[in-house]
C-alpha cells in the first residue's frame, strides 16, 4: 500500500464498521468453516482493518493458536484492538510487501477484502510465500465477485479507484511466480476465494 492508502484508511477507520454493515458476517463463517483450519494454527490476518475476522479466527484456532492482526493503518489497528482485546492476538502495523516477519512463520495467511489495495501485488504474493510455513496456505477472500468488486472500486474513485483484482490468468501467474504450486480460484456471484499453498 501507499502512504495515500494509509491516510485514506486511517480517515475511514472511525466509520468503517458502519460502512460495512451490509456485509454478512454469516457468509464469512460459512466460507471459513469449509476451509479446514486446524486448532493451534498461527494465522496472519493481513489488512485486518477493524478486526472483522478476528472473532472468527479466535474461534477456529482455539486457545493454543496465535493470531497476528496486521494492517498499514494504525487507526484501524487501534479499533481492532479495542474491539477484540489482546488474548491470543498481537497487533502489528506494516506493509505486506515488506513485512517484518521471519521466514516460515505462519500456517495460514488471510487477506479478507484487502488484496486489490496492495500497491505491488506481485511483491505481496512473494512476501506471503516467504513467511508461510511449508504446506501452509494463503486465502484471499471477498464477499462479492471479482467483477462486482472492481466495479465498486471504480465507482468510489479517488485513492481506491484503480485498486482492482486481476483476472484469473494473471492471479494464477502471479502466485505461480511467487512459488505457489497448488492454486485454486472460485469466482462466484457472492464470493471470490483464492487459496494457494506450496506443497511439501
Amino acid at each position: 500500500m501507499s502512504e495515500k492508502h494509509r491516510a485514506y484508511f486511517n480517515e475511514k477507520a472511525v466509520i468503517w464498521d458502519q460502512m460495512m454493515e451490509h456485509k454478512p458476517h454469516e457468509k464469512l463463517q460459512e466460507i471459513f468453516g469449509t476451509l479446514e483450519f486446524e486448532s493451534g494454527s498461527t494465522v496472519l490476518d493481513v489488512g485486518t482493518g477493524t478486526g472483522v475476522m478476528l472473532p472468527l479466527l479466535k474461534e477456529i484456532v482455539g486457545p493454543s493458536g496465535k493470531i497476528i492482526a496486521f494492517d498499514l493503518a494504525e487507526e484501524m489497528l487501534s479499533l481492532a484492538k479495542m474491539k477484540n482485546g489482546e488474548e491470543n492476538i498481537d497487533y502489528i502495523q506494516g506493509d505486506i510487501t515488506v513485512s517484518p516477519f521471519k521466514d516460515n512463520t505462519f500456517d495460514v495467511l488471510i487477506c479478507n477484502s484487502c488484496f486489490p489495495h496492495f500497491l505491488d501485488q506481485a511483491a505481496s504474493a512473494s512476501e506471503m510465500a516467504r513467511i508461510l510455513k511449508p504446506g501452509g496456505r494463503v486465502i484471499i477472500c471477498h464477499l462479492s465477485s471479482r467483477e462486482e468488486l472492481n466495479a465498486m472500486h471504480r465507482s468510489l474513485g479517488g485513492v481506491v479507484g484503480n485498486d482492482l483484482l486481476p483476472d484469473k490468468n494473471e492471479m494464477m501467474f502471479m502466485f505461480e511466480q511467487a512459488g505457489f504450486n497448488v492454486i485454486n480460484i472460485d469466482d462466484l456471484d457472492d464470493r471470490y476465494i483464492l487459496t494457494a499453498s506450496i506443497s511439501i
